[in-house]
């Protein structure tokens, strides 16, 4: 499938809260020097929504989809082919001797109408330089970056054609999101579990898991009583899972004596109401359905290999609001 982009740029890709992001499309690029282990020298990747949709490499010279959507709209707009070629002339620009440059380019529609853009270099699997294209500015990631960042300065038409990128970005995705908009409407109310982890006798962990939902936004908060725990809260960033749909998870220390008071509460799309998850110790209630745990772990990938800590899934008892709408068209 070819090299995919460097988890030290991945995160540079992290959104706004989960639940005002509408959609997203972003590219990641790796050029090398020259060829290194069968490995082509430029490979490609598109993702909307955080779902892969094309690819391209200089093996083949031309993009390949990965999705149907997006087979028919490469017949009906074959210039689709030249966008690959476009990034791989930028990138070229800057090799010498033996070295690895990276890029990720991509843009956000958010439920308020505003729009994003980000465009970050890589160099030899380093974050290295940002282009901010309101202040037509580069910023430095590496001390050594700062030589490259003079340079680019000094080009105005660098800058520019870097801000052309960014523009095009937000109209290709609108573009796609045209062609895609069967597959997007589809709609997967999100199952939720809670787990526990005992960490002394006068603290506890709480892990609130939301997984299997679509589309990505989302928005999820362990709540003491009445009152939202934000500061408390660690929120990791929504993430893909293989099948299309997305996961959550939301990680809370407390005292034990409070166990009692504390509820997740997870707003979706597909729900009617929130789905309200509280912890509750039964020794008597185990995961009899196998099937389910055995979906629940195939889903939580890399939980607890990570260096995290053990955790202990509880039934999730619901407490209300949680049956899900039938599936319905988006508003748009």
């Amino acid at each position: 499938d070819g090299p995919g982009p460097n988890p030290a740029l991945d995160t540079l890709f992290s959104s706004s809260f989960p639940g005002f992001l509408l959609h997203s499309l972003w590219y990641s690029y790796l050029q090398a020097s020259e060829p290194n282990q069968g490995l082509p020298q430029f490979f490609s990747k598109a993702y909307l929504d955080d779902q892969p949709i094309a690819r391209y490499d200089s093996h083949t010279g031309k993009v390949e989809p990965l999705v149907s959507w997006m087979e028919k709209m490469e017949k009906e707009d074959p210039n689709q082919g030249k966008k690959g070629n476009e990034m791989k002339s930028v990138l070229l620009i800057f090799l010498s001797e033996s070295h690895t440059w990276q890029a990720i380019l991509g843009c956000e529609l958010r439920e308020d109408g505003s729009k994003g853009g980000f465009l970050h270099y890589g160099y030899d699997g380093m974050d290295f330089i940002s282009f901010d294209k309101e202040t037509f500015r580069w910023v430095t990631a590496q001390p050594q970056a700062q030589k490259v960042k003079e340079k680019w300065e000094d080009d105005s038409g660098w800058s520019q054609r870097n801000k052309v990128y960014l523009e095009t970005c937000i109209e290709q995705l609108k573009s796609y999101l045209s062609y895609s908009k069967e597959a997007l409407q589809r709609i997967e109310p999100p199952v939720g579990t809670v787990m526990h982890k005992t960490v002394s006798d006068k603290v506890e962990v709480l892990i609130c898991q939301a997984f299997g939902f679509y589309p990505k936004g989302i928005q999820a908060i362990w709540r003491r009583g009445e009152e939202d725990c934000k500061y408390g809260t660690l929120l990791r960033n929504v993430a893909p899972n293989s099948d299309g749909t997305y996961y959550v998870r939301l990680i809370i220390e407390i005292d034990p004596k409070e166990r009692d008071l504390f509820n997740c509460h997870i707003k979706h799309g597909s729900l009617q109401e929130p789905l309200v998850l509280a912890w509750k110790e039964n020794p008597e209630e185990k995961l009899q359905d196998w099937g389910w745990r055995t979906k629940l772990e195939s889903r939580l990938v890399g939980w607890g290999g990570n260096g995290d800590f053990a955790v202990y899934p509880s039934p999730a008892i619901p407490t209300r609001h949680t049956m899900p709408t039938k599936p319905r068209p988006r508003n748009r």
